[in-house]
């Protein structure tokens, strides 16, 4: 997911795709634990993607306490 795709959701569909990607990554790493998966870049772009969804997150959060004062 890009990040551009990311800033058009909003903070509750944000967090609710965080939940997605952490229970997605958990199952690729189950699965590459038991045997080996097609594509081990898979887990790190879901890292990448955890990172960059919580990066827009937060910018909000710090934005949003940075305009009230």
């Amino acid at each position: 997911m890009k990040t551009k795709d990311i800033r058009e959701l909003t903070d509750a569909e944000v967090a609710a795709r965080i939940r997605e990607e952490k229970d997605h990554l958990l199952k690729l790493r189950l699965n590459n634990a038991i045997s080996a998966i097609e594509s081990p870049a898979k887990i790190r772009e879901s890292r990448k993607t955890i990172a960059r969804l919580n990066t827009v997150l937060r910018e909000r959060k710090g934005n949003s306490t940075t305009n009230k004062n």
